[in-house]
């Protein structure tokens, strides 16, 4: 089933469906790809655990590589496991279930060399502003609501792990507003965008434009090699440790304006991230 249309992700996910199967446990001998996206799950909620665990290991492409129920088990885990992907479900406390900050996970996630790569893709209870906003600085590579439709969940999942950004469109447009209105001092001044040559900054604002590597490579007519080598090394200027981040100080150093999307400077037919 295809996503809804208040859903926006900076990817090309594989549009298919499968009929879900509710385990009580994950088969780690199960025959899976060696090329399956792996997962590992935090959520201080038992049944949340259990349903993400199911919903996710029922699609081909994916393998749960384990659970946490602490943001102590989840850091650990990551180092052991070294997931592709790491989703958070922020929880809100209750009697059988302790919360998980997202936030603080996600910097120390960030901030560790041996779980650098991993992408954070955080399910929150609901789409506050700060929350977004907050999740993206630390380093997460998408935020979706909990109260998105399973598909769109493993379509998230798809994105983040590409090293693409996974974000509802409402809850694009609010960040955008939020860089606009209140730029942060600590993130990259527009000074700092001099570092950059022409070419990377023709890059990133494709990149602002939801455009990926292939893309990127065949409207500038160049190999897709160039293309991600570009991408990478506009990335370690700025030092942005992924996609998501990219497109973030895209916006906050001023080299996109929000409401002026970015793809229609250069005649591009895609998704914006500026609202309508």
């Amino acid at each position: 089933m295809a996503p809804s249309p208040d859903r926006l992700f900076l990817s090309r996910p594989q549009r298919d469906s499968r009929n879900l199967a509710i385990v009580n446990e994950v088969d780690h001998d199960s025959d899976r790809s060696s090329e399956a996206i792996s997962v590992l799950i935090a959520s201080g909620a038992n049944l949340a655990r259990a349903g993400l665990r199911a919903l996710l290991d029922a699609e081909a492409e994916v393998a749960v590589a384990g659970s946490a129920a602490t943001e102590a088990e989840a850091v650990d885990l990551a180092g052991e496991i070294r997931p592709d992907v790491l989703l958070i479900d922020v929880t809100q406390p209750s009697q059988d279930a302790t919360s998980i900050d997202g936030v603080q996970v996600t910097r120390r996630i960030v901030a560790d060399p041996d779980t650098s790569a991993v992408h954070v893709l955080i399910l929150g209870a609901s789409e506050q502003d700060e929350e977004i906003f907050s999740s993206l600085r630390a380093g997460a590579s998408g935020f979706l609501s909990r109260d998105i439709e399973p598909a769109e969940l493993v379509q998230g999942v798809r994105a983040v792990a590409a090293g693409q950004a996974a974000l509802s469109s409402s809850g694009v447009r609010r960040v955008i507003n939020e860089l606009a209105s209140q730029p942060d001092p600590r993130l990259p001044s527009p000074e700092q965008l001099e570092e950059l040559t022409a070419r990377e900054r023709e890059v990133v604002v494709l990149v602002a434009a939801g455009l990926s590597n292939d893309e990127i490579a065949e409207h500038l007519v160049v190999a897709n090699s160039t293309a991600k080598t570009h991408v990478s090394r506009a990335m370690g200027k700025l030092s942005a440790h992924d996609r998501a981040q990219l497109v973030t100080l895209a916006y906050e150093t001023g080299l996109v304006l929000a409401g002026r999307p970015a793809a229609r400077r250069f005649g591009i037919a895609t998704a914006s991230f500026a609202a309508a």
